[in-house]
């Protein structure tokens, strides 16, 4: 338990400059004492005390202003930033050393009517290994966010997404997906959104459609070259045989 208890608190030091001591963290720090009461919660839920876990998640909530169900599945090293607004529902599953920041939901999408056929039926997210979920992001329904994925902030996800991906916008689009070694770490991104360029989504889609355009029409251009060409020569064929008929004619005459 101790163990568990120092590798929390190391992955929050090794995550957040701002802390700068073992015993901060322990005192200070609402999103280890959010995890430390979903390990209580969770282990009583796990043992059948169901009402035990439930209260000790909503003694967490008031405390800390962290929702965690004691039905969820959490693994090592989760960190919660800031943490205030944070909710996570019953059947999310979260993988090794995830970073979720304030505001975030791992909620469903099941409407609420009829609860009792959603029973014990996978309604939430699954966050694999290395995923960062950015501030105010919504991540809904039995989808997966792939190893080491970000999800950008304020940013509603609905759909997969890849490993290594990085997802931004309402819907979330992929804007960045890049192959990391397994052997390797990836890069810590803070708040899940790259600082750099980040390219649109949107401008890319419009810009490949101007292209397209442009083709199209520069070949009708070549078509209607082509047609005028053809035409003008018929026109002139036509004339050069009314002449020669005329001719006749007229030399008949004489």
């Amino acid at each position: 338990m101790f163990k568990s208890l120092r590798t929390e608190i190391d992955a929050t030091m090794q995550r957040d400059p701002a802390a700068r001591s073992r015993l901060e963290v322990v005192l200070c720090y609402p999103g280890f004492q959010a995890i430390m009461l979903y390990r209580l919660s969770s282990a009583c839920w796990r043992r059948g005390w169901t009402l035990a876990g439930r209260w000790l998640s909503a003694v967490g909530r008031i405390l800390t202003g962290i929702e965690i169900h004691p039905g969820a599945i959490i693994g090592e090293r989760f960190f919660i930033d800031h943490g205030m607004g944070v909710v996570v529902g019953e059947t999310a599953e979260i993988g090794d050393d995830v970073t979720l920041y304030q505001g975030v939901t791992l909620g469903g999408v099941a409407p609420s009517v009829d609860s009792d056929s959603q029973r014990n039926t996978k309604r939430h997210p699954t966050l694999l290994d290395g995923v960062i979920v950015g501030s105010g992001a919504q991540v809904l329904g039995p989808i997966t966010v792939g190893r080491c994925a970000r999800v950008g902030a304020n940013a509603v996800v609905t759909k997969d997404v890849q490993d290594c991906a990085t997802v931004v916008g309402i819907p979330a689009r992929a804007v960045q997906t890049q192959k990391t070694p397994e052997d390797t770490k990836a890069p810590f991104v803070a708040y899940g959104t790259p600082t750099g360029n980040i390219p649109d989504p949107i401008a890319r889609a419009l810009d490949g459609l101007l292209d397209e355009v442009q083709s199209l029409r520069a070949r009708v251009n070549e078509l209607e070259e082509g047609g005028a060409s053809n035409s003008g020569t018929a026109i002139a064929s036509d004339g050069d045989d009314r002449d020669v008929k005329t001719s006749e004619t007229a030399e008949g005459k004489c």
